[in-house]
């Protein structure tokens, strides 16, 4: 039991029917809207810069880095 042509024809008679041509155009034109704005976002996404890292150092290894730096200023 396969839907036939005229079930089909019947669904697509109601959608229009409900819809009316114009709103479902309207909404394709929408969906394809969401769909290039997607791309694009995705797009920009990629091109984007490598987040920066910050070199993490230990409190003991600051404190010698600093007093390093202090008794060379002297």
């Amino acid at each position: 039991m396969g839907i036939s042509i005229w079930q089909i024809l019947i669904i697509a008679v109601v959608v229009v029917l409900l819809f009316g041509r114009g709103k479902i155009s309207e909404l394709m034109g929408d969906v394809a809207k969401g769909i290039k704005s997607f791309k694009k976002g995705m797009a920009e996404d990629d091109t984007a810069e490598t987040p920066k890292t910050i070199d993490h150092q230990s409190a003991d290894t600051a404190s010698t880095a600093k007093s390093e730096d202090q008794s060379k200023a002297s």
